[in-house]
C-alpha cells in the first residue's frame, strides 16, 4: 500500500511539474496579444508598416536589378552609329534597350549639334528624373526606420502607465494580472518596434547601395557619351 501512494504521490508531482512548464510556455503569438487592447493595437500598425516596407523593398529592389542591366556593348554600338552618321540607328537601339542609360543616351543624341554644354545640360536634366524614378518611395523606408521604433517606445509608455495607474488606485492591492498586463504591453511593442525598424532601416541602406551603383553607371556613360562627340571627325 505505501509503494502505491509512493508512486501516487510521484505522478502527481511529475504533473504538477508538467503543469507548471506548460504555464511557463509562452509562444510567440501568445506573448503579442497579452499586452492588452493598446499593445495590441500598436501591433497591428507594427505590423501594417513592416508589411509595407517588406513591399517597398522587393518591388523598389526588381526595379533598379531591371534597371542596371545594361549590354557591355551598347556603347560601342552607339558610337558606331554615331560616328557613321546614322543618327536614327542609334536612336531605335536606345529605344530597344529601355533602361536609364539608354535614355540618357537617346537624349544626348536627341540634341546632337547643339553645344556640348546644351548636351551635358540636357543629359544632366534627363539623369535627375532617372533618379527621382529609381528612389521613388525609397524614403518611406527610411520613414519607417524612425517612426517603428518610436512607435514601439509609445507602446512601451503606454504599458507603463497603465501599470502604475494599476498600482496608484489599487492602494498597493494591485492585482498582479493587470500589473503584467501593464509591462507586456510595454515589452513586447518595444520588441516588436525595433524589429521593424531594424528590417526597415537594412532595407533602405540596400536600396540606397543598389541606387547609387546605378547613378554611377548613368555618369559613366554620360562621359562616354560626350567623349564620342568630342571626337575628330
Amino acid at each position: 500500500m505505501l509503494y502505491f501512494i509512493q508512486q501516487d504521490t510521484i505522478a502527481q508531482t511529475a504533473q504538477d511539474t508538467a503543469a507548471v512548464s506548460e504555464e511557463k510556455t509562452l509562444s510567440i503569438f501568445d506573448l503579442l496579444l497579452s499586452g492588452g487592447i493598446a499593445g495590441q493595437i500598436i501591433i497591428l500598425i507594427l505590423f501594417i508598416l513592416l508589411f509595407a516596407a517588406v513591399y517597398i523593398y522587393f518591388e523598389r529592389l526588381f526595379a533598379i536589378k531591371s534597371a542596371s542591366q545594361v549590354d557591355k556593348n551598347f556603347m560601342h554600338q552607339i558610337k558606331d552609329s554615331v560616328s557613321n552618321g546614322n543618327i536614327e540607328s542609334a536612336k531605335m537601339r536606345c529605344s530597344q534597350a529601355d533602361n536609364p542609360v539608354a535614355r540618357l543616351t537617346e537624349k544626348g543624341i536627341s540634341r546632337i549639334g547643339s553645344p556640348l554644354e546644351d548636351i551635358n545640360t540636357a543629359i544632366e536634366n534627363a539623369g535627375r528624373l532617372e533618379v527621382y524614378k529609381l528612389e521613388k518611395n525609397v524614403s518611406i523606408l527610411a520613414t519607417i526606420a524612425g517612426a517603428a521604433p518610436m512607435i514601439g517606445f509609445l507602446g512601451t509608455v503606454i504599458g507603463m502607465v497603465i501599470a502604475f495607474h494599476e498600482l496608484a488606485t489599487s492602494s498597493g492591492q494591485a492585482q498582479m494580472g493587470l500589473l503584467a498586463e501593464g509591462i507586456y504591453t510595454a515589452m513586447t511593442t518595444t520588441v516588436a518596434g525595433l524589429i521593424v525598424g531594424i528590417i526597415a532601416y537594412i532595407g533602405y541602406n540596400h536600396l540606397v547601395v543598389k541606387t547609387d551603383k546605378v547613378v554611377h553607371q548613368m555618369e559613366a556613360t554620360a562621359v562616354d557619351f560626350l567623349d564620342i562627340l568630342n571626337e575628330p571627325a
